[in-house]
């Protein structure tokens, strides 16, 4: 994971050393939106309309941040109208690259070998990370967005009249609560996971570990009586949170020294983990070769080796029995 400075490519791991060994996550740079008349969103400039076949995703299969908006492609009914090119597993020296391998898909816009050829793209003079997703428009031949949480809200509703299948995870009336969920999940559990991961001092990852499994503990009982977290309809705060428990036995657990308890230990939270890996369209969007094969061989400050465990062995397509919740 390096970076780039003024345009140009420099392999630099994240300095723990300046936080005392925390892991400090930067914010993402390009902050436009898609809109459904093209006018300003929140952040950034305008003139970025929702229309069939102008945008691009570049994502990774095992990037949690990317899987989110591949999600929401998928259960919006875009995967025909916005095009996904998908980078190698090991990102090493170089960052992302789109060096041959099983699901990855080249770079048929910018023909890019390496992503960080993608941000040059858009800004000769970029600094800043790397980092997937990226939301490009063709017209304009700029980065709209590189920040998953915004890419899955322009997908929910700038496209919403677009997409081949309608429907809204961030209703109006339910937003002040997806956002208080969102906030604690984010900080504590899908950010928190790097926290312990990438900590290089002891304190550093207790700090982390602590809220993480309370977080967890407090999901576990909030799903014992509500098939999603809002109730009984799946809501962005869903797909923010799957992105991390799909991962978390496989990669978290051990290779990021999260291991209090397995989500499997979690009766409610493995069972919903499945009910949302059965969910149409999820499954295909989640791929364990790049998963694992990601972290264990790329972080090689954490895995020297660079060996991949096979396990451990998981079965989601397990019977979950949560249509019950919905029912009562």
């Amino acid at each position: 994971m390096g970076l780039l400075v003024d345009g140009q490519w420099h392999d630099v791991w994240y300095d723990t050393a300046a936080s005392g060994g925390r892991f400090v996550r930067k914010d993402s740079s390009f902050r436009s939106f898609v809109t459904a008349d093209g006018s300003p969103g929140p952040t950034g400039s305008g003139g970025f309309k929702a229309e069939p076949g102008r945008y691009h995703l570049y994502v990774s299969l095992a990037c949690p941040w990317a899987h989110r908006t591949l999600i929401m492609r998928a259960l919006k009914g875009l995967t025909e109208m916005i095009s996904v090119s998908v980078v190698h597993w090991l990102m090493r020296e170089q960052g992302w690259t789109f060096a041959d391998g099983p699901a990855v898909v080249p770079d048929s816009i910018n023909h890019a070998e390496l992503l960080h050829q993608v941000y040059t793209a858009a800004d000769p003079h970029y600094s800043g990370r790397v980092t997937v997703p990226v939301l490009w428009d063709k017209a304009q031949r700029t980065i709209v967005n590189n920040e998953s949480s915004e890419i899955i809200r322009m997908l929910n509703a700038a496209f919403d009249g677009i997409g081949a299948t309608p429907g809204d995870y961030y209703p109006e009336p339910s937003r002040s609560e997806i956002d208080a969920i969102n906030q604690r999940v984010y900080d504590t559990l899908n950010n928190g996971v790097y926290k312990c991961g990438f900590a290089t001092t002891q304190a550093a990852y207790e700090e982390a570990i602590g809220p993480l499994f309370a977080t967890l503990d407090w999901l576990e009982e909030r799903l014992a009586t509500r098939r999603f977290l809002l109730g009984d309809a799946m809501t962005e705060a869903d797909i923010r949170l799957f992105t991390t428990l799909i991962r978390f036995d496989a990669v978290y657990v051990g290779h990021f020294k999260c291991n209090i308890r397995r989500i499997a230990d979690y009766p409610h939270l493995s069972a919903y983990t499945r009910d949302l890996y059965q969910w149409p369209g999820v499954a295909a969007t989640v791929n364990f070769e790049h998963i694992k094969r990601h972290y264990y061989e790329s972080h090689r400050t954490i895995n020297p080796t660079g060996i991949v465990p096979v396990g451990p062995l998981q079965d989601f397509a397990a019977a979950h029995g949560r249509e019950r919740l919905s029912a009562s």
